[in-house]
């Protein structure tokens, strides 16, 4: 008698023990199921991770619409006085690039930037100026968005440009210098 209860309550904790772990790893592989991510971002443990160029909970965000448009810059360089002007951020090649007209108030040319988020980088390039003058730039940027007011933002940017013609270089936040600001 006590052999077959020990067998009879061996079974009935075999069999809760099996419901606990089928139900456990059921509820786990379940964690993406309601969670639709947009723009082809993929579910992996009940979060969506975004394909480059977007972000949200949901990847609903397409990253580069909140720097499209028009900026007005305040800058104060190192060598140059200080300046207001306005620049177009527009499309790049892909989602992750974009291009910038105007830029340094004197650049013919666009200047391309990648951005990740809210972080923007201006990789090493050479750029024409007025007058045929060829410029080195190349910096960071970082935008401060109002998700309350959607077309609008700060952006905070550190570059250098050198004149390749003269070597002179005019600083804006990265050694020394102040940061030029952006808003939109």
């Amino acid at each position: 008698m006590k052999a077959r209860l020990k067998t009879i309550a061996f079974s009935a904790l075999f069999a809760i023990a099996a419901f606990v772990s089928v139900t456990y790893s059921s509820c786990n592989s379940d964690k993406c199921k309601a969670i639709v991510c947009a723009y082809g971002g993929v579910c992996k443990d009940g979060a969506c991770i975004c394909a480059a160029g977007y972000e949200g909970t949901q990847c609903e965000i397409v990253s580069r619409d909140k720097y499209k448009g028009v900026w007005n810059v305040f800058e104060k360089g190192t060598y140059t006085t200080t300046t207001q002007y306005q620049v177009s951020v527009e499309n790049g090649a892909d989602m992750t690039r974009m291009v910038i007209y105007g830029f340094y108030n004197n650049i013919n040319n666009g200047v391309n930037i990648r951005i990740n988020g809210d972080e923007v980088t201006i990789p090493i390039q050479v750029v024409e100026g007025n007058g045929g003058v060829k410029y080195e730039i190349q910096g960071t940027g970082t935008l401060k968005y109002e998700a309350y007011y959607a077309k609008h933002g700060e952006m905070t940017m550190r570059y250098t440009i050198k004149d390749l013609s003269t070597g002179q270089t005019d600083d804006f936040g990265v050694n020394i210098g102040e940061a030029s600001v952006w808003t939109k």
